[in-house]
């Protein structure tokens, strides 16, 4: 059977894949406008405002590609204790995201990343984050509920944005967990300490923090990015390495083997978030049973779609299929 006839037999008859997301929450918000002219007060752009939004960012921005594709979400993390905190919970609860697992913390803000845009282009961010580790009180009681959560979850996604929340000591408390329980988990990494993700099924780096991550110089090729990999893979046990190369595609890395999945874009407009509906789109399709390079390569068209557009972008599983036929 090919793929798509396979992913249509699952859409039309398979489970409703329960997917549990744990990772670093954010606003991403957006103000957009004009530029013509410079500020006589210092020599940068004066921006006339046309438009503004917020959008979930971060680990919920992998809930709601995940939504997209058809999963039913629970999502955890810590936000702080403030306003944007619960807008950002609002918008998810509206969407159908289950958001019992999100806690507060009163000593840190709500992440919230600024874009000022002029048209398409970006003039300057602006973060307001606070990334300390929590306090060791906070990490137990969140380890402590989500552990119900784990045990309802086909799969988890540790969403790793370097914000605080994945402390060595709660990345293994989680993983352990979900091993405990028979749970895979697949990673979306951040930071060079690699030895927390220790028993994950599924590490998904990209070139660039894979060669930091290995104390690697640079990857040019593939013979480097394999022995990259495979530090990696002996420092934390994982079955596979997942290695997003923007523009070039993806490799997937294992003990025995590696397989080069070209990209499949035809034009490339901005890879913001690309990431996200990568790891969304191959937890997706591997809850409902397909194997890793199956779920890879329906990631592969994911993310040529979603970087087609700007910003921040989801997809569906009826235009990665209409993206394969129409590639043949």
């Amino acid at each position: 059977m090919i793929l798509t006839d396979k992913v249509r037999k699952l859409q039309q008859s398979g489970p409703v894949p329960n997917i549990l997301v744990i990772g670093d929450l954010m606003i991403d918000h957006y103000i957009i406008g004009d530029a013509t002219r410079l500020s006589p007060e210092a020599p940068v752009p004066i921006v006339n405002v046309k438009k503004e939004f917020t959008t979930p960012g971060g680990a919920a921005n992998v809930a709601q590609n995940l939504l997209s594709l058809g999963a039913k979400i629970s999502l955890a993390g810590i936000t702080g204790d403030d306003a944007d905190a619960n807008r950002l919970t609002k918008i998810l609860t509206d969407e159908g995201i289950n958001v019992d697992g999100i806690f507060k913390d009163t000593t840190r803000p709500t992440t919230v990343k600024t874009r000022v845009m002029a048209g398409s282009h970006q003039l300057v961010r602006v973060d307001r984050e606070v990334t300390n580790p929590l306090a060791n009180d906070l990490q137990m009681q969140f380890i402590a509920g989500i552990k119900g959560a784990i045990a309802k979850a086909d799969i988890i996604i540790l969403s790793d944005y370097n914000k605080g929340l994945f402390s060595p000591n709660l990345t293994q408390h989680v993983i352990k967990e979900a091993d405990a329980q028979g749970k895979r988990v697949v990673i979306d990494p951040k930071g060079l300490n690699y030895e927390k993700y220790k028993g994950a099924f599924i590490i998904k780096p990209n070139r660039k923090e894979l060669a930091e991550a290995a104390k690697t110089e640079k990857i040019t090729n593939i013979d480097e990015l394999q022995q990259a990999a495979r530090i990696i893979l002996k420092q934390t046990g994982a079955e596979y390495i997942v290695v997003t190369l923007s523009e070039q595609g993806m490799v997937i890395i294992s003990e025995l083997a590696h397989k080069l999945l070209p990209v499949k874009a035809t034009s490339v407009f901005d890879v913001t978030g690309a990431g996200d509906t990568v790891i969304a789109t191959m937890v997706y399709f591997m809850a409902q049973g397909l194997n890793v390079e199956e779920a890879c390569e329906l990631a592969n068209h994911a993310a040529a779609i979603v970087i087609r557009q700007t910003g921040s972008a989801v997809t569906t599983v009826n235009e990665i299929l209409q993206d394969i036929e129409f590639r043949g």
